[in-house]
């Protein structure tokens, strides 16, 4: 595998004494190709990554995947035998993809560090969150590059002085097209797509939303981080025809006093549901203030619950769309 990376800062020497060893190991052998020596047809590929040029001269074929989201863009495709490793788990796997993950072993309940990494030999190592390549985790960019070896991070989590794609369904299949692509199964990037379209479709024609204002409680309880205007909760209460109380709010989420959301008196609550941040303590915090239990969404028992993983710009967006969706139909006026 080789990488070519452009980059604008300098690179550090973050990386161990051993990756000099593993990048004469990791380079001895040619490239992936077919049965007459030509490379797979596709490759090499260049793909923009986060303003790094990442060039990969054949099909990606032993991947680590940082973050639950990364992931699951590798299961939803079915290509959880190219996985060598995964980490950090938000939520649990749905059960639809829950034997392939248990094939794929787990490097770590947090970030991987380096050496952990380098142990697996990773065509690719991807990262749903800019952290992902932190000190203490993965390391620079860079550094991987100089192994031969492809990084890549959610075009939506690029980090401090990255412009953000505009969050759309079209944007989130963007990034699975681009892992499709590096692992050379564009197509099945294209039926994930077609799935998710149409289930956004059925969405479109029912509506089970229409009518309902929505508070999107995320975390935190002195001042709550909702869902805001730019994010998977607006696109997911776009979807189902819903009004998204704080969709004023740039960016995907945002923190909002708690003035606001009684003066707004939301007809449904959604709880994300996160290992962080449990459905449950937002539950419990809600029911135990004694201003916010007079909320008619509280009174009421009108909550939506829906897995963190479904909420963010991933493989799992769309579910999350259709699971708020099937559950306001049961609110809606």
């Amino acid at each position: 595998m080789v990488v070519s990376v452009r980059r604008p800062v300098p690179r550090s020497a973050a990386l161990p004494a051993v990756a000099a060893f593993t990048l004469v190991t990791a380079c001895a052998g040619p490239p992936e190709s077919d049965a007459s020596g030509e490379a797979t047809e596709g490759f090499p590929l260049t793909i923009e990554n986060c303003d790094v040029e990442v060039t990969v001269a054949d099909r990606v074929s032993a991947v680590v995947t940082m973050n639950q989201g990364a992931t699951e863009v590798v299961l939803a495709l079915g290509l959880e035998d190219r996985l060598v490793g995964t980490a950090l788990l938000n939520n649990p796997v749905p059960p639809q993809w829950q034997a392939a993950y248990d094939s794929v072993p787990v490097l770590s309940d947090d970030y991987p560090d380096q050496e952990t990494l380098l142990d697996v030999d990773p065509d690719l190592v991807y990262g749903s969150y800019s952290s992902a390549f932190g000190a203490e985790a993965a390391g620079d960019r860079a550094d991987w590059a100089d192994l031969g070896v492809a990084t890549y991070i959610s075009p939506f989590s690029c980090g401090v002085g990255f412009a953000a794609p505009d969050v759309s369904f079209d944007s989130v299949w963007g990034e699975i097209d681009d892992i499709a692509a590096m692992l050379g199964a564009p197509e099945a990037s294209q039926e994930l797509r077609a799935a998710q379209q149409a289930q956004l479709d059925e969405l479109a024609s029912s509506r089970p939303g229409e009518g309902l204002d929505v508070f999107w409680y995320d975390s935190e309880t002195d001042t709550p981080y909702v869902g805001a205007g730019q994010g998977g909760p607006q696109l997911i209460l776009d979807a189902v025809g819903a009004t998204n109380l704080f969709a004023d709010q740039e960016r995907g989420w945002a923190r909002v006093g708690w003035e606001r959301v009684v003066a707004a008196d939301p007809d449904v609550i959604v709880l994300a549901d996160a290992s962080w941040s449990t459905a449950d303590e937002k539950l419990a915090h809600l029911r135990a203030d004694p201003v916010l239990s007079q909320l008619a969404a509280v009174r009421d028992s009108a909550f939506v619950i829906v897995p963190f993983s479904e909420t963010t710009p991933g493989a799992r967006l769309a579910d999350g769309a259709a699971r708020v969706g099937q559950e306001l139909a049961a609110f809606t006026r």
